[in-house]
């Protein structure tokens, strides 16, 4: 039995049904319009939510005699027995009512929508849709995490469906294969999928040599829609396991709707019939994040949507697997396929021996900014092994769909070494023409995070790393700062601008710093 305080995830989709394994985790359910009822007839929504429950349901089942549900689970239904959106009531206004309702009635705060306009072009750059803009608005507004799924698309049809594996993973490039609304949004989490494994059993391939994988497990999904967002923003934000596609020779591009193996495990509406079944598509890899998010949230109850965003980004990294599959493309069209990776929960929820993750939450003043002292242990320093330093930013700024401009603040952040604190506030001050520019810093005290700043200012979560050589730090000395910077735009009529900071100092080789960190962290506090 779920504890009364467990978190709670909203599923915006088709309804939900009283399934047995979901008994004691459903907290309320609405229509919206109320007219539409509550009850899963599609069947998508109970898919959706059993994985936003369970997480990887054939995980749990092959690791455990007992299942564990980290959520609980409200539930919005906003489209027909057709899975297809109401022609007389606009989607926007439903999305906001929908996440007002489940906050307001059930205290959600984190949100699974797995639908899109499937109606409208692959977003190609420029103005967005006012769906995408009622989402970003919401997220600050509920200060609630939103998660939306970058989309699906059959990769390959007809006569072509064999070139589901020869041309993998070039299509995913394809202008076709570009989100769909609201999919390229700001103030929320776009999830990609990557694939749990190549999806074929051995007793498959045994029955006939004409089935063929197209992954291997943490490949990305032949599906998945991919980026940049708005203003070439870095998105998917994230991937997660969302199952993936066989190519059998009779059969074409098999999903894990008919292929079990090929998909992720989740709960079957029509539960009498059948208690469990598969399922591919981002419709799945996005309540997988979710599920995480809650046990993120389960940790850290009082953390702000910010918080949530910064801590899971900060602890998402593109897997070796699909580094080596992407390993021929560029930088950027990794970035959008994978985004910034998958999420490692542990990662994100706890610091350990050598790696310790600080964070703060705070707002800004338009055009201020805060210095914030990094400490950096002496082991950190003197030890041989591979270091690296990763700043997490998240903000939630207004927008406006109708604006080229679509943010309507800016914020950004470095991280500068080897400078006292009065040299820090001189190079960010704001400056009287008469004064002239600030005093030029070397490049060196200036860590190279990457991605640049350039890339990473475009989004509202920005994460960024460094990796220190071997003899570089000692000169440097302990104590670095971050500076973490809030520019006005159109937003003018707003005071301030919240936001959350995640800083991680890891120690590669297993060095032992989490003691000496927290020792200058409690000096510092008394002090």
């Amino acid at each position: 039995m779920l504890p009364d305080n467990a978190p709670i995830i909203g599923i915006i989709d088709s309804g939900i049904n009283d399934h047995p394994l979901l008994e004691g985790a459903i907290v309320g359910a609405i229509g919206v319009p109320a007219e539409l009822g509550a009850a899963d007839v599609w069947g998508h929504g109970t898919r959706v939510a059993g994985v936003a429950a369970f997480g990887d349901l054939r995980a749990q089942l092959a690791t455990s005699d007992h299942l564990v549900c980290a959520a609980r689970i409200c539930s919005a239904r906003v489209v027909n027995d057709e899975g297809r959106f109401d022609d007389h009531r606009l989607v926007p206004s439903q999305m906001r009512e929908a996440l007002t309702t489940l906050n307001r009635e059930f205290g959600c705060r984190i949100f699974s929508i797995s639908l899109a306009d499937t109606r409208s072009a692959p977003y190609a750059g420029g103005k967005v849709g006012p769906w995408t803009a009622t989402l970003d608005e919401l997220a600050s507004e509920l200060n609630a995490l939103i998660l939306v799924s970058a989309g699906n698309r059959h990769p390959r049809q007809a006569e072509r469906q064999e070139e589901g594996i020869t041309d993998y993973p070039a299509y995913l490039l394809e202008p076709s294969n570009r989100f769909l609304e609201p999919s390229a949004a700001l103030n929320v989490l776009t999830v990609g999928s990557i694939a749990h494994g190549a999806g074929i059993d051995a007793e498959l391939i045994d029955q006939d040599v004409g089935v063929r994988p197209i992954t291997g497990p943490f490949e990305p999904s032949p599906f998945s829609r991919a980026g940049p967002g708005i203003g070439g923003a870095i998105k998917p934000d994230i991937v997660d396991l969302g199952g993936t596609m066989v190519y059998d020779r009779l059969n074409g591009l098999r999903w894990g709707y008919d292929l079990p193996s090929a998909g992720v495990l989740t709960l079957n509406h029509l539960f009498l019939e059948q208690m469990l079944r598969s399922a591919s598509g981002t419709s799945y890899s996005t309540p997988m994040a979710a599920h995480k998010a809650a046990q993120l949230l389960a940790r850290f109850p009082r953390a702000s949507a910010n918080l949530l965003r910064a801590l899971l980004v900060g602890a998402a990294e593109i897997p070796e697997e699909a580094r080596q599959r992407l390993i021929h493309l560029d930088a950027d069209s990794k970035r959008h396929i994978c985004g910034n990776g998958y999420i490692g929960i542990e990662r994100a929820t706890y610091s350990d021996d050598s790696r310790v993750v600080l964070y703060a939450e705070d707002a800004l003043p338009l055009d201020n900014f805060a210095v914030y002292e990094i400490p950096i242990p002496e082991r950190y320093l003197t030890q041989a092994g591979e270091r690296t330093l990763t700043v997490t930013l998240a903000y939630d700024p207004p927008v406006r769909h109708t604006r080229v401009d679509y943010a309507g603040v800016h914020m950004s952040f470095r991280v500068l070494r080897g400078v006292t604190p009065d040299e820090v506030v001189e190079q960010f001050r704001w400056r009287a023409k008469a004064e002239g520019k600030a005093p030029k810093l070397a490049s060196s005290k200036n860590c190279d995070l990457q991605p640049g700043s350039t890339l990473r200012e475009k989004g509202t979560v920005q994460t960024a790393s460094v990796t220190f050589k071997r003899g570089e730090l000692a000169q440097y000395g302990n104590t670095y700062y971050l500076v973490v910077r809030c520019e006005s735009g159109w937003a003018d009529y707003i005071a301030q601008q919240r936001f959350a900071v995640v800083v991680e100092i890891a120690h590669r080789a297993g060095v032992q710093i989490y003691q000496q960190i927290e020792q200058r962290v409690r000096i510092r506090q008394q002090v």
